[in-house]
């Protein structure tokens, strides 16, 4: 984000990129908050991909200091902007590995964790819809903001869908069961401890 906005805008003070992220949403499609930028901007400047060009001192303002994009900079911004188009999906997926890993260790927390999830994804849809909404009426948004804003907006739509099918599916499941969970021991398995009371594992 910060190497294409000096690419593409030219020298910035991080209150001008910390501003960018605020109007674009930058906290909600990409976890970037205020703070991480100014540590990114001294990152950056220590591996030599931006450099400090000028102050700049407005009133009784703090001075802030201008960054320029370097050479070094424009060809890591090439690098970094082929990996994320060549990106498909992250390679690492936590809920999937509750779900193969850890699902069925205590099914009814894992139903109401689940169903606390789809309540913060359709929380977190809501808001990204509103803030598209009002950004685009304020004509604040370019095209190519509002392309972001939707492709944010489908994958949360996604994401509740499968919510919505997974908690179908436990609902199911549980209705041909008559309500109880059958665990199932592999033949080669060592027999294990008696359930205790509530279904638990008496240690």
């Amino acid at each position: 984000m910060i190497l294409g906005l000096l690419a593409e805008q030219g020298p910035m003070h991080g209150h001008q990129i910390r501003r960018t992220g605020e109007l674009t949403n930058a906290e909600v499609w990409g976890g970037i908050t205020g703070g991480a930028l100014y540590a990114e901007l001294r990152r950056l400047e220590a591996d030599g991909l931006v450099r400090p060009l000028r102050e700049e001192k407005v009133g009784r303002r703090p001075a802030r200091t201008v960054y320029g994009i370097t050479a070094e900079g424009r060809r890591e911004l090439a690098v970094q902007r082929e990996a994320a188009l060549d990106a498909l999906f992250p390679s690492a997926d936590p809920v999937s590995v509750v779900l193969l890993f850890a699902a069925d260790a205590e099914p009814r927390e894992l139903d109401e964790r689940l169903a606390a999830r789809r309540h913060k994804v359709k929380m977190q849809l809501d808001a990204m819809v509103s803030e598209r909404t009002l950004l685009t009426e304020q004509g604040v948004l370019s095209p190519m903001a509002i392309a972001a804003f939707r492709r944010g907006e489908l994958r949360l739509e996604a994401e509740l869908r499968w919510h919505e099918e997974f908690e179908r599916q436990r609902t199911g499941s549980r209705r041909r069961s008559g309500g109880r969970v059958r665990v199932v021991r592999q033949r080669d398995d060592p027999p294990g401890p008696a359930p205790g009371p509530g279904g638990r594992t008496a240690q």
